[in-house]
């Protein structure tokens, strides 16, 4: 999902760290992928190696830098839903076999901050840390308001999912529990074959919270 914010040196750097999440890129590689004049791109990835934001591999190619591994750290320490929805979500994931995900509003889209793997050879796997579209997909209309919402090829072809809403205190949906797989599987129906699951669980999410 591309944002632009305006502030074209920040975009521009950013641009490379998204696309060195990827894979390790030498420069020529670099520019390439980004659309980036060769120059600047250069200009920026070495900036960013100075930050520790960048570094270089034996190969001597442009590759993520540590630092984002404290900078991560630093954001989850800060944000205790994750962990606290953990369990709950390992719960879910075991008792269905299926991929398990929680998203939070970010901006216009939908970031992913949790994501458990299906124990299936097949299965729908979601990055964590991805950012979607808010307007596509079961989370995303959940994260809109609705309680629970279930999505078929909405996104991507042969991937359905069912979602439901975390809520605060005050009621208000703060996150959406997501169970995703592929439709075998899950089915034209995934909300009537896993909603009740995925509303517990987003349940005791919120029960979680409240303590």
């Amino acid at each position: 999902m591309d944002i632009v914010s305006g502030v074209g040196v920040i975009d521009k750097g950013v641009l490379i760290l998204r696309t060195l999440a990827g894979a390790p890129l030498d420069l020529a590689a670099l520019q390439d992928e980004t659309g980036l004049p060769r120059a600047t791109a250069h200009r920026l990835a070495v900036a960013l190696e100075l930050h520790g934001l960048v570094r270089r591999d034996p190969q001597g190619r442009f590759c993520l830098g540590f630092e984002l591994i404290r900078l991560g750290q630093a954001a989850e320490d800060e944000f205790p839903l994750a962990d606290v929805s953990r369990p709950v979500l390992t719960s879910l994931r075991d008792a269905t076999g299926e991929s398990v995900q929680l998203y939070v509003a970010d901006g216009d889209g939908r970031r992913c901050v949790v994501s458990l793997e299906s124990t299936h050879g097949l299965r729908w796997i979601v990055p964590q840390g991805a950012l979607f579209p808010l307007d596509r997909g079961s989370a995303g209309r959940v994260l809109q308001g609705d309680d629970i919402a279930e999505s078929v090829e909405e996104r991507e072809p042969g991937v359905a999912s069912v979602s439901a809403a975390v809520r605060d205190r005050r009621g208000r949906v703060i996150a959406a529990v997501s169970l995703s797989g592929p439709i075998e599987r899950l089915s034209r129906e995934p909300r009537q074959r896993f909603g009740r699951q995925v509303t517990d669980s987003a349940d005791a999410v919120s029960a979680a919270l409240a303590r």
